[in-house]
């Protein structure tokens, strides 16, 4: 027997988002002591929830629409964008702020006539935390489905 909760691929990748969230939580509570909501939303760290998100989103497509449909093969193509994005390009920009951040302070210690304006640092992910995240994201799908079907 199915019973329908809605867009079941919207909810099931949106339950994964939330889960990676609060899996950061519980990590940054362990290894920092301390729990920071600024940080539960903030992009970055372990797992992935983007990564989460869109596999989620892609497997539930194909699970739902078959793994041969242009559904999943359009939310896969996206899905890797994505990743990637988080993984090199993100990361990359994140990098560069704290360079660039770390220049223009020693600029004004030397100059304090200089006006400094901090650039925002931008969490992308390691691998591991990319990985971590789609491993989520394809368990949510599969076993929110198998749940949601039974």
């Amino acid at each position: 027997m199915y019973f329908s909760f809605g867009n079941q691929v919207l909810i099931l990748s949106a339950l994964s988002w939330a889960l990676a969230q609060i899996i950061k939580g519980i990590i940054q509570r362990i290894v920092e002591g301390s729990f920071s909501l600024e940080q539960f939303l903030a992009s970055g760290g372990m797992p992935s929830s983007h990564s989460a998100l869109v596999t989620c989103c892609a497997v539930s497509m194909g699970v739902r629409y078959g793994f041969d449909s242009g559904l999943f093969a359009l939310s896969c193509l996206f899905a890797i964008v994505v990743m990637y994005d988080a993984c090199h390009v993100r990361k990359s920009s994140g990098d560069q702020a704290e360079v660039l951040n770390r220049l223009m302070l020693a600029l004004q210690q030397s100059n304090p006539d200089v006006a400094v304006r901090q650039l925002k640092v931008i969490m992308g992910h390691t691998t591991l935390q990319v990985f971590f995240g789609a491993l989520l994201g394809c368990a949510v799908a599969l076993l929110g489905t198998l749940l949601l079907h039974a």
